[in-house]
């Protein structure tokens, strides 16, 4: 059976985003070179440039990637309750113990906001993780476990919160001790009742 082109074009770039994902996670961004990826890979260095133009190119859609994992491993996480708090909690948890996954920690955290940029890396914090905490503060606000106040502001101060413990963990921070400020900061949101 032959392969049509849009299937083997599909082959390559999914080689190439996982030789890359395994190098950038392994060796860090500025000790990849390209050629190499493509040559581990299976595919020439030509292939790559055209799927990537660059090996930024290849790194962005590596850290799309990876981003797009940790907000489904975060609404993962929350799913596994039908409590509200305990959704938050277990979200937030979990968003903070990625930065022991040496993916997360080495692509995610130390290499995308410098090689990216800051502007770039939020706003792909802000389609995954950070969407996913908003929708938390509002359905936590509608049911009034949280005080009813604006969610931008708070989905900010958590997520910068967090986005800082996250780099703290990557960097060898303990992440015990961060669950346990965590919860300790998500428990003066909670309203008595």
């Amino acid at each position: 059976m032959a392969v049509s082109r849009s299937e083997q074009r599909a082959f390559t770039r999914q080689a190439l985003l996982v030789e890359g994902r395994r190098r950038f996670a392994a060796d860090g961004y500025h000790h990849v070179v390209l050629a190499e990826v493509a040559g581990a890979a299976g595919v020439t260095k030509g292939a790559a440039y055209h799927h990537f133009d660059s090996k930024a190119g290849l790194f962005r859609a590596v850290v799309a990637e990876v981003q797009q994992e940790l907000g489904e491993r975060v609404a993962t996480a929350a799913e596994q309750y039908d409590d509200l708090w305990e959704q938050l909690r277990a979200g937030c948890r979990a968003f903070l113990a990625a930065g022991t996954d040496p993916a997360v920690r080495q692509i995610l955290l130390l290499d995308a906001p410098t090689v990216l940029g800051w502007d770039e890396w939020r706003a792909l914090d802000e389609a995954s993780s950070a969407r996913h905490l908003s929708e938390a503060l509002q359905a936590l606000a509608a049911a009034r476990i949280i005080a009813d106040q604006p969610v931008e502001p708070l989905t900010r101060l958590l997520s910068g919160a967090m986005n800082e413990t996250a780099h703290w963990i990557a960097r060898g921070g303990d992440p015990h001790a961060a669950e346990q400020a965590l919860d300790r900061l998500l428990t003066g949101l909670h309203t008595p009742g």
